[in-house]
């Protein structure tokens, strides 16, 4: 009997380490998924903290703190970009998110942006959420970053790069809304 148990309670620690492990390796919003080539992989429902907190990230950092943002640009949007949501979606594995996300991330701290306006998603090397969001948005490539009105209609969006600068890009899509309103 007790060779029996010895074993069966090997399986349940060993069972219960794999959990664990699995529960660690994810939280209510998102999954981490790993590839040996590119590393971590962050794919669902995620912020700026998640992306902050994955150590390996160093090119959020490095990239926001390099960053000198156009000051008329930010000036302009400090007043008016809290007018809009956003929704953003990244692949925390793309050279493309990894030069524009920490440049909006920087842009957004410095207009003192809500965050709470703000959802991004990360996406698999397919371009794919957990739950399916990229087909709601139609992303095609990314980074992808969505500014939508207070009625939910979207105003304008930035694929893969920039045309000027990420506050540049924003402030024509502001001001372009803004004429239209007048």
């Amino acid at each position: 009997m007790c060779k029996i148990l010895y074993p069966m309670k090997r399986l349940i620690l060993v069972f219960m380490l794999i959990i664990s492990v699995n529960a660690m390796a994810q939280n209510n919003n998102y999954t981490i998924l790993k590839d040996k080539d590119v590393g971590m992989i962050f794919n669902g429902l995620i912020t700026f903290d998640d992306l902050n907190k994955e150590q390996s990230f160093t090119w959020l950092k490095s990239g926001r703190d390099i960053y000198s943002p156009n000051v008329q640009a930010v000036k302009y949007l400090t007043s008016r970009l809290k007018d809009f949501s956003m929704v953003v979606f990244l692949g925390t594995w793309c050279s493309d998110s990894h030069d524009l996300i920490p440049r909006l991330q920087k842009v957004l701290q410095m207009t003192n942006y809500p965050l709470s306006q703000l959802t991004m998603y990360g996406v698999d090397m397919k371009k794919k959420t957990t739950n399916g969001e990229e087909k709601k948005y139609a992303i095609e490539y990314v980074p992808t970053i969505i500014l939508f009105n207070k009625e939910g209609k979207e105003i304008g969006r930035i694929t893969e790069s920039v045309q000027k600068s990420i506050e540049a890009d924003m402030k024509k899509m502001v001001k372009k809304y803004y004429a239209a309103a007048q």
